[in-house]
C-alpha cells in the first residue's frame, strides 16, 4: 500500500524514480521495489523517505485519522468512517481504559483496517461483469 502513496508523491514533484533514489542514497531498483509493493523500506530509510517528502512516517504508512480517504470511498464510506472515529466510549484493554495517546494509536490502526475492510467487501459484491452478454 505505501507503494502508491510513494508514486503519487513522486509525481506530485515531478520526479525520476532515479532522481528520488539519488536522493535517498539508494539503488534505483530498490526504490522501485517500495514503489510496487514488492518490498518495504526499514524504519530508518521510511523517516529519510517522509523528511524528504515533508510528511511524517504516519502519514506514509497510511495510519493517520486526517489522511485523505481512497478514491474509491463513497459519500457513505466517508460519513461511516467519520462516525466510527467520532465515537468518545472508552477504549478498554483487560478491563483497564486505555490512556489518549494509546487511543489514538489503536484509532489509526483502525483507521487503516476499517480501509482495507471497506475495499475488500467493494470487491467481494462487485457485480458480475458477465450480466447480460451471449455465450
Amino acid at each position: 500500500m505505501i507503494g502508491k502513496l510513494l508514486t503519487e508523491l513522486r509525481n506530485k514533484r515531478g520526479l525520476t524514480q532515479d532522481q528520488i533514489a539519488d536522493a535517498l542514497e539508494v539503488k534505483r531498483p530498490r526504490y522501485n521495489s517500495w514503489e510496487n509493493d514488492i518490498a518495504k523500506p526499514d524504519i530508518q530509510m521510511l523517516k529519510k523517505i517522509a523528511a524528504f517528502h515533508n510528511v511524517t512516517p504516519d502519514y506514509l504508512l497510511s495510519f493517520e485519522t486526517n489522511t485523505i480517504s481512497p478514491s474509491w470511498a463513497t459519500p457513505k464510506d466517508r460519513r461511516d468512517f467519520k462516525k466510527m472515529l467520532e465515537d468518545d466510549g472508552d477504549l478498554m484493554f483487560d478491563g483497564v481504559p486505555i490512556d489518549k495517546e494509546d487511543r489514538k494509536r489503536v484509532m489509526d490502526v483502525l483507521t487503516g483496517l476499517f480501509w482495507e475492510a471497506k475495499h475488500m467487501n467493494k470487491r467481494k459484491n462487485k457485480p458480475s461483469s458477465t450480466y447480460g452478454t451471449k455465450k
